[in-house]
């Protein structure tokens, strides 16, 4: 018995055209049944989401607008943070926000979303006594006060207290790996 998925076979052609195309129909009515299956098995069954509240883990790349890379996290552990704690730049959060497990995605974060402006009020000017010779070098990150050394002369030493990365527009490209 031959069975078939439309309601108007082809009785009048040839028997072998008719079986080729019975085939083919049967062949089309499997494709169509397991496109239906798949689609709503993904409605069913969609990968969790990373959400406020979530501790996750990240891979990540970060690059400045010229594509020097600045910082990664791809030699090594990927970082663990909670959405919505402020633990990381707030463009680099909403990014994270929404991305289902093995999802990676390039997102640009604006200045504002990353470590602001760079801030001319922000450059501290220490008389140079104050400021011990091995420390008094142009590059010396400083704990207290926060910054790096700028400018050393031999009346005063200037301090830079913006981020590193003020001022830049960043560019990372973020794999999520877990979702805790």
């Amino acid at each position: 018995m031959v069975r078939h998925c439309t309601i108007h076979p082809f009785m009048d052609e040839a028997p072998t055209i008719f079986l080729m195309k019975e085939k083919t129909r049967i062949f089309i009515c499997l494709l169509g049944l397991l496109a239906a299956f798949l689609l709503i098995a993904g409605c069913m069954g969609s990968a969790p989401t990373a959400a406020n509240n979530d501790t996750v883990k990240v891979h990540y790349t970060g690059t400045l607008s010229d594509g020097t890379i600045f910082d990664s996290s791809a030699e090594g552990d990927p970082i663990e943070f909670t959405l919505g704690e402020g633990e990381v730049i707030p463009g680099f959060e909403n990014a994270v926000l929404g991305m289902a497990v093995g999802e990676e995605k390039t997102v640009t974060i604006p200045v504002d979303q990353a470590y602001g402006s760079y801030n001319e009020e922000l450059i501290l000017t220490v008389p140079r006594e104050m400021v011990p010779d091995e420390i008094a070098v142009v590059g010396t990150s400083l704990v207290q006060p926060r910054g790096t050394i700028i400018s050393v002369d031999d009346e005063v030493v200037m301090i830079d207290q913006n981020h590193p990365l003020a001022g830049e527009d960043l560019t990372f490209t973020i794999t999520l790996v877990e979702i805790l």
